[in-house]
C-alpha cells in the first residue's frame, strides 16, 4: 500500500474540485500514527495549516484537545486530523467537518472497523450514568458511522493492519464550471466595497436584503447551510450600518460564534476605526459594532440588532430580540451544534405577527467549498443533519383517537432509517440545541428510552426518557456531601441541594424531551402521549418527571397532566433566561412519600425566596408554579398576623405595617385558595405581598390608575382570603368595620 500516493492523488482531487475528501487510517493506533507521519510528510500542506484533534503530542503541528473543538469555530484548515481511539465524539466530528475548507482533507485515525463498534471509550463512558456501567452502553452508532463510510464517495479508507487499501476515495467528478462573478447592484445602498467582499452572489443578495435595517421597523431572515457566508455578509452590514453612525449589537449564543461577523465588519472599517478590540469596534462616525449576551439584550440601547446563529438560541430568547426597532436573523437550518427548528417553526410565525416589516433570503451556494461536496453530503446523513418530521399531509389528520403508542426500542430505530429521522426530527424541533451527541446517546445511552405515537406509521408525537434513581446508599451519601451524578438530575437537586439523603432511592423516568408534530399542535397528543407513558411504567417507577425552563403555558401543560412542582431554581438558565421548574408525578407509595415532602417543603421556603433570589420572576410563572402544588398549606397566623390582615381587608388598617402577616395567606390562597380573585388580584399579591416591589412600580406594571388604587385592591383581595381562612378574631374584625 502506497498510502501516501493515496492521500496526494485524494488532496489532489479535492483541490480541483474545491471538495473535501476524507480518509481513515483503520487499525491499530501506533501504526495509524505512523501512517499518518507520511501522509503528512508527502501532503503539499504547510504544517501551520494543519490540525491535530487528539489527546497525545506526536506531530509537530498545531493540537487541540477534542474537548476543545469549539474553539475552531469560525476558522478553517487545510488538513485536520481527528484521532477518535480513545474519544469518539459526534459533536467533534460535526465541528471538525465544518473546519475543513475546500480542497482540504479530513483525515479519521479509527480502531479496526470489525471490532469498533464493540469498543468503549471516553464518550462511552459519559452515557453510562449511574447505575448503569460502561458495558451496558452499546455501539450502534459507531455501526452506524462505519456503514456509511464504506458506501459514502469521497471517503477512502486504509486498513494499516493488513496495509490495504480498502477504497481510495476517488470521485473522478467531471469537469466545474468556475464560479460566476458577483453582480454589484446599481441601487445599492451599503458601499460597493461591502458588494465587491461578497463571494457568491447569495452573499451579495443576502447583503441587499439587509440594507433594509437603514430603516425603520424592518426585519430580515437569512437563513443557510453552514459555509454560505450568512455570518460573512452580517458583518459586512455591520460595518456599513456603523460607517453610517449607527449604533450595532451583535448577539449570539457565544462571542465565538460572532468571530466571523466582526473580522469582516473589521476589514471593511479598515482606516476608519477609533477603537478597534475583538468584539467592540467604534468608527470615527460615531458608528459602533459590539457584542452583547443574548440575556442582556433588553438592557441595552441601540440602532440595529444582529442575531447570529439564531437556530441556536430559545425561542423565548429570540422573542425579547423583537424589542429592538430594526433586527436581523442569521439561522443555519442544519447545523452541527444544536439547530434546533424552533427558529424555523415556531418563532417565524411570532415575527410575521410583529410590528416588523419582514424580509427573507435563504443561501444555497457554498463559499468554503462546492456545491454537493461528499464529505458535507456524507457528514449531513451520518449525524442526520437535516432529520426533519414527517411531511405534514402524512399526519394532519392524526387525533389522540387514530394513532398508536409505540415503544421504540434503540434496535428499532437503529434498523429502520425512516423512523429513526422521524424521532430524531420531532426532537429537533422540541429543543434549541439537539446535537449529533443527542443521535449516540438516543441509540446507545442504556438510561434513554424512546416512546411515540404514530399515525398510518408516521411518527406525530414522541418522548425522550431518562431512567433516574435507584441509587446506593454509598452513591447517595457521596451525593448528599458534595459529590455531583451525571444523568440523574432530578434525585441530584433533591439531594445535593435540597438536602434529601434519600431521594435518590426511589426510581423514575425524567422526561427530557417531549415534542408533537408542528401540523397537530395543541388537540392532546402530547397528553395522550404522557398518558399511556404513565400507564406503562405504572407498576415499574416510583414517579416521573421533568425539569424545563418555566412558562405560564408549560406549567398549564404539565400540570394539567398531574404533575406537580417541588421546586423553582434561584437562578436563571443562562441559555433561556427562564428560571426552571421541577415537577413530578408519583406512581408509587415511595413515589408519593418523595413527592409529598419536597411539595410540602417547596410550599414552606417558597415565600422567603420569592422575597429575595426570585423577586424578579414572571408572577405569571409563580401563579402557574404554585398552583400545580399538591399538597394543603395551613397559614398558620397568629391572632395578631389576624387582626393586621383583617383590619386592612375590611377596615383601615394597612398593608405596610406589618407585611409578614399577609405573606403566608397569599401562599396558601395560591396553592390551594378557592377564592375568587381575579388574574390581576392573584399579581398583585406575588408582585407586592411576595416579592415586595414598590407600589408605584407595581400599580404601572399592573395597569393601576394611581398607586391609592393599587393599594385598595390590595385590601379588597384579602377580603375572601379572610373569609375562607380566617380565625374568630379574623371575623371579629370583619364584622365590627362592616357593621359600621
Amino acid at each position: 500500500m502506497d498510502l501516501p500516493a493515496v492521500a496526494t492523488r485524494l488532496l489532489r482531487e479535492a483541490r480541483e474540485t474545491n471538495e473535501r475528501r476524507l480518509l481513515v487510517l483503520a487499525g491499530d493506533r501506533e501504526r495509524g500514527f505512523d501512517a499518518l507521519r507520511g501522509v503528512l510528510d508527502a501532503l503539499p500542506v504547510p504544517v501551520t495549516d494543519t490540525t491535530l484533534v487528539g489527546d497525545r503530542e506526536s506531530l509537530p503541528c498545531e493540537q487541540l484537545d477534542p474537548k476543545r473543538t469549539g474553539e475552531l469555530l469560525g476558522t478553517t484548515r487545510e488538513v485536520v486530523v481527528y484521532d477518535a481511539h480513545d474519544r469518539f465524539e459526534p459533536n467533534a466530528l460535526g465541528r471538525l467537518t465544518g473546519v475543513v475548507d475546500g480542497g482540504g482533507l479530513l483525515i479519521l485515525l479509527a480502531p479496526d472497523f470489525d471490532s469498533w463498534p464493540d469498543r468503549r471509550d471516553g464518550f462511552d463512558a459519559s452515557l453510562a450514568v449511574p447505575p448503569f456501567e460502561e458495558r451496558d452502553v452499546t455501539g450502534r452508532f459507531r455501526e452506524r458511522i462505519v456503514a456509511l463510510l464504506l458506501v459514502h464517495p469521497g471517503i477512502a479508507i486504509a486498513n494499516v493492519d493488513s496495509g490495504e487499501t480498502e477504497r481510495d476515495g476517488l470521485t473522478r467528478p467531471a469537469p466545474r464550471h468556475e464560479r460566476a462573478p458577483v453582480s454589484i447592484p446599481d441601487d445599492r445602498k451599503f458601499p460597493r466595497a461591502a458588494y465587491e467582499a461578497c463571494l457568491t452572489g447569495d452573499q451579495a443578495a443576502a447583503l441587499s436584503a439587509l440594507e433594509a435595517l437603514r430603516e425603520d421597523g424592518r426585519a430580515v431572515v437569512i437563513e443557510a447551510d453552514r459555509g454560505r457566508g450568512k455570518s460573512s455578509a452580517a458583518g459586512l452590514a455591520a460595518g456599513a450600518l456603523a460607517a453610517e453612525g449607527e449604533d450595532v449589537l451583535v448577539t449570539a449564543p457565544d462571542a465565538r460564534n460572532a468571530a466571523e461577523v466582526f473580522a469582516r465588519a473589521r476589514e471593511l472599517l479598515e482606516g476608519s476605526l477609533e477603537r478597534d478590540e475583538k468584539y467592540d469596534l467604534e468608527t470615527t462616525a460615531g458608528g459602533r459594532v459590539r457584542f452583547v449576551r443574548p440575556l442582556d439584550i433588553v438592557e441595552e440601547e441601540s440602532d440595529v440588532l444582529l442575531v447570529d446563529e439564531a437556530a441556536a438560541l430559545p425561542v423565548r430568547v429570540l422573542e425579547r430580540c423583537l424589542g429592538i426597532d430594526r433586527v436581523a436573523f442569521t439561522t443555519t437550518i442544519h447545523g452541527y451544534e444544536g439547530a434546533g427548528r424552533g427558529f424555523s417553526v415556531r418563532f417565524r410565525d411570532r415575527l410575521e405577527g410583529s410590528d416588523h416589516e419582514v424580509r427573507s433570503t435563504n443561501m444555497v451556494d457554498p463559499i468554503r467549498y462546492a456545491a454537493g461536496d461528499p464529505v458535507e453530503v456524507w457528514a449531513f446523513r451520518a449525524l442526520l443533519l437535516d432529520a426533519r418530521p414527517p411531511a405534514a399531509q402524512l399526519v394532519t389528520d392524526a387525533t389522540p383517537e387514530t394513532t398508536v403508542y409505540r415503544r421504540l426500542s434503540k434496535s428499532a430505530l437503529a434498523a429502520d432509517e425512516g423512523l429513526l429521522r422521524e424521532v430524531f426530527g420531532l426532537l429537533v424541533t422540541a429543543h434549541y440545541r439537539t446535537e449529533p451527541n443527542d443521535l449516540a446517546r438516543l441509540l446507545d445511552a442504556p438510561n434513554l428510552s424512546v416512546r411515540a405515537l404514530t399515525h398510518d406509521g408516521h411518527v406525530t408525537s414522541v418522548a425522550l426518557l431518562a431512567r433516574e434513581g435507584g441509587l446506593s446508599a454509598e452513591t447517595r451519601r457521596e451525593l448528599y456531601d458534595g459529590g455531583r451524578i451525571r444523568g440523574n438530575m432530578i434525585p441530584d437537586l433533591l439531594t445535593s441541594q435540597l438536602r434529601d439523603e434519600r431521594a435518590g432511592e426511589p426510581v423514575g423516568w425524567r422526561v427530557l424531551r417531549i415534542a408533537t408534530h408542528d401540523a397537530v399542535r395543541s388537540i392532546g397528543l402530547g397528553s395522550r402521549l404522557l398518558s399511556e407513558i404513565r400507564w406503562e411504567f405504572d407498576d415499574e417507577v416510583d414517579w416521573l418527571g421533568v425539569g424545563y425552563g418555566a412558562t405560564p403555558e408549560l406549567l398549564d401543560f404539565w400540570t394539567e397532566n398531574s404533575f406537580s412542582t417541588v421546586h423553582l431554581s434561584t437562578t436563571r438558565n443562562d441559555a433561556s433566561g427562564e428560571y426552571s421548574a421541577v415537577m413530578l408525578a408519583p406512581t408509587s407509595d415511595s413515589g408519593y412519600d418523595l413527592h409529598d415532602r419536597h411539595a410540602a417543603w417547596f410550599a414552606d421556603r417558597i415565600e422567603g425566596t420569592l422575597s429575595d433570589p426570585l423577586d424578579d420572576i414572571d408572577p405569571d410563572v409563580v401563579r402557574a408554579a404554585l398552583g400545580s402544588v399538591d399538597t394543603v398549606v395551613d397559614p398558620d397566623l397568629t391572632e395578631r398576623d389576624w387582626i393586621h390582615v383583617a383590619s386592612a381587608a375590611y377596615g383601615p388598617g394597612a398593608f405596610d405595617i406589618a407585611p409578614g402577616s399577609f405573606r403566608p395567606l397569599a401562599v396558601s390562597h395560591l396553592i390551594d385558595g378557592e377564592a375568587p380573585l381575579t388574574d390581576r388580584g392573584e399579581r398583585l399579591l406575588v408582585r407586592k405581598v411576595l416579592q415586595g416591589h414598590p407600589w408605584d412600580e407595581v400599580a404601572e406594571e399592573l395597569g393601576f390608575v394611581s398607586t391609592r388604587m393599587c393599594m385598595r385592591e390590595l385590601g379588597g383581595s384579602f377580603k375572601p382570603l379572610v373569609d375562607e381562612y380566617g380565625s374568630e378574631a379574623a371575623l371579629a374584625q370583619k364584622r365590627r368595620y362592616s357593621d359600621d
